[in-house]
């Protein structure tokens, strides 16, 4: 197979993270609303279908507005800020103390296996990382637990949030001059939400002569609910996705070789 790039968003496709961020976001909105309203796992799936909110932090301050604006108070009248709220949401996601993480960060199952990436490399396929997770956060995953050394990851702090593409950008960027690439390789972004998607999209929008594929993959929230899996894997699809995966590691070398032919 010619060569492919291959980037892969984090949480969702990396690492599950229904009990971890999506967690922290919960117990965000149920505080700051003083316990009137805690998302659940469809309200969540809702609001993020919407595209624009990658961000959990943002998501959860969106939530709280949401909610009061519903019993007739303006955003703009609440007792809180941002920065409150995030703080709040960190000390769930990493812990009470910033420097020793024990929150809910430390039992993320992971989604992909070593083994999957070097397959991936003796393939043909280049891969690396673009999140909207914290640096140190996706490097908790990639470093610590897969215990990769040191992969091209563009993160929060690197690049404007999904579905800009900036942050795509500069991983392809930074994988083409790590592997002396040529400049037109095709490439696939792999992600959960439909922001992912729509990054893949505005990619091709700005950078109409390469092949780009967006591949939906399903998060694990929704993968024992038939219902639910099929309408999250529509979503995916009518936001552009060219497949839509269960699990990231069926995204095999043999199956990206047909999808990007048939692309071509």
């Amino acid at each position: 197979m010619n060569r492919v790039i291959l980037v892969f968003d984090i949480d969702g496709v990396v690492r599950d993270v229904s009990g971890s961020y999506r967690r922290a976001l919960a117990d965000a909105v149920e505080h700051f609303t003083a316990g009137a309203f805690r998302p659940n796992s469809i309200d969540i799936d809702s609001l993020k279908s919407e595209g624009v909110w990658n961000n959990d932090w943002e998501a959860s301050f969106e939530f709280v507005c949401r909610y009061f604006e519903g019993i007739g108070r303006s955003r703009n009248e609440l007792s809180f800020n941002y920065d409150e709220l995030v703080a709040f949401f960190q000390s769930r996601y990493r812990g009470p103390d910033d420097q020793n993480w024990t929150g809910y960060i430390c039992d993320e199952p992971l989604l992909l296996s070593p083994a999957y990436l070097e397959d991936l490399i003796i393939g043909g396929v280049i891969w690396g990382f673009f999140s909207g997770a914290m640096r140190d956060e996706a490097a908790y995953v990639l470093s610590g637990k897969l215990s990769l050394n040191s992969p091209v990851l563009v993160a929060m702090e690197d690049a404007p949030g999904k579905p800009d593409p900036t942050g795509l950008f500069m991983a392809i960027e930074q994988l083409e001059s790590l592997h002396n690439l040529p400049k037109n390789l095709p490439v696939i972004y792999a992600g959960d939400t439909v922001a992912d998607i729509y990054t893949v999209v505005k990619s091709r929008e700005l950078q109409p002569n390469r092949v780009w594929l967006g591949m939906g993959i399903l998060p694990p929230h929704v993968l024992d609910d038939t219902v639910r899996c099929e309408a999250y894997a529509t979503a995916l699809k009518n936001a552009g996705a060219a497949a839509v995966f269960r699990n990231v590691e069926e995204l095999t070398t043999a199956r990206i070789e047909v999808l990007v032919k048939t692309a071509v």
